[in-house]
């Protein structure tokens, strides 16, 4: 897969048949022509000399382990974190804490 940046613009050439399937697979997870695309954010950090490789996580897939975590909501306007990938979001008062990166979001404020 050759990946050329220019400014805030990413592209990936696929160079081989299986490389052209995953990009479409990933197109089709990320584009939803009805309502919102999602959004792909870093997970961890990527270290060429200790990583193979860089790990994304999509924003707004819905994910089938969503409903094991306990359903717990905010008394107030609040922001949340997530301890592993350094994620924040703004809550409303009566909003439920997300989940990410395999548990529960932790009230900053």
């Amino acid at each position: 897969m050759k990946i050329n940046i220019d400014k805030n613009l990413v592209e990936f050439t696929p160079e081989n048949a299986e490389e052209t399937s995953k990009l479409q697979q990933l197109w089709r997870l990320m584009v939803d022509c009805a309502r919102f695309n999602k959004k792909m954010v870093p997970v961890g950090e990527y270290i060429p000399t200790q990583s193979a490789f860089a790990r994304f996580a999509i924003e707004g897939l819905e994910t089938k382990g969503a409903s094991d975590f306990a359903e717990i909501h905010v008394d107030n306007d609040c922001r949340c974190y997530c301890q592993t990938c350094n994620k924040y979001v703004e809550l409303k008062k009566g909003d439920r804490i997300p989940p990410c990166c395999g548990k529960l979001m932790e009230v900053m404020d």
